[in-house]
């Protein structure tokens, strides 16, 4: 029987508010992103196209120690951000949301990406005929044809951003309530060798994700028939 503490409660609420809020952002990102890597200036995308994938084959810990250095207050980011008098990013929680999205951009670029080259540009093109303009076309042709890609790069970028940990503790750390999410809190319970809370949190994890994984799956084999 599970017995989750209030600090496992609010682990949970962290990692869930982090993973949604995430997975909006890249969606933002992706769909623009996504259709200019499909269909814009190829000259470009050898290049825009390895920064965005970089993420799929770079160590977390690699990535979290850049990002540390970018926003730390004596450098880049973190430095123009103490210039200005605003808080800094660096082991807060919106520090981990823009570490989080430059972390599962790949996961949401790459199925939208797919998914446009599939659909091509003559649905739009035959929109723009009829007279439809540009949002009617975005909001009224491409989103719905486009709503399996949609569906793979929200679950795979909620679920990629689920499982994160190297790169949360190089800018995160564990600070309750701000930045100590479940995988953070797994670790740190295996480390004080409270290994039931851990088994716990691990398991929930495990079935969360599966169960995403099990739905992302069977959209796909219900929208091929």
């Amino acid at each position: 029987m599970f017995r989750l503490s209030t600090e496992d409660w609010q682990a949970i609420w962290l990692t869930l508010k982090l993973c949604s809020l995430t997975t909006l952002i890249l969606l933002c990102i992706a769909i623009p992103l996504a259709w200019w890597l499909a269909f814009g200036q190829q000259k470009r995308h050898s290049f825009v196209e390895a920064l965005v994938t970089l993420p799929l084959v770079l160590p977390p810990t690699v990535l979290g120690f850049y990002l540390l250095l970018l926003l730390s207050p004596n450098h880049g980011i973190g430095n123009w951000l103490t210039a200005a008098g605003l808080p800094p990013l660096l082991f807060s929680f919106e520090g981990l949301v823009l570490g989080s999205v430059i972390y599962s951009l790949p996961f949401a670029v790459q199925p939208l990406k797919q998914c446009f080259r599939s659909i091509g540009t003559q649905p739009l093109e035959t929109a723009a005929l009829l007279g439809a303009k540009k949002f009617d076309r975005f909001y009224n042709v491409l989103l719905p044809l486009a709503k399996p890609g949609l569906i793979a790069a929200a679950s795979l970028s909620f679920a990629h951003t689920l499982g994160e940990f190297g790169m949360i503790m190089m800018i995160g750390g564990s600070i309750a309530g701000e930045t100590k999410v479940l995988s953070v809190l797994i670790y740190d319970h295996t480390e004080a060798m409270n290994y039931d809370a851990a088994h716990q949190l691990s398991f929930f994890l495990l079935v969360l994700s599966v169960l995403l994984l099990f739905i992302l799956n069977r959209w796909q084999q219900d929208s091929r028939r």
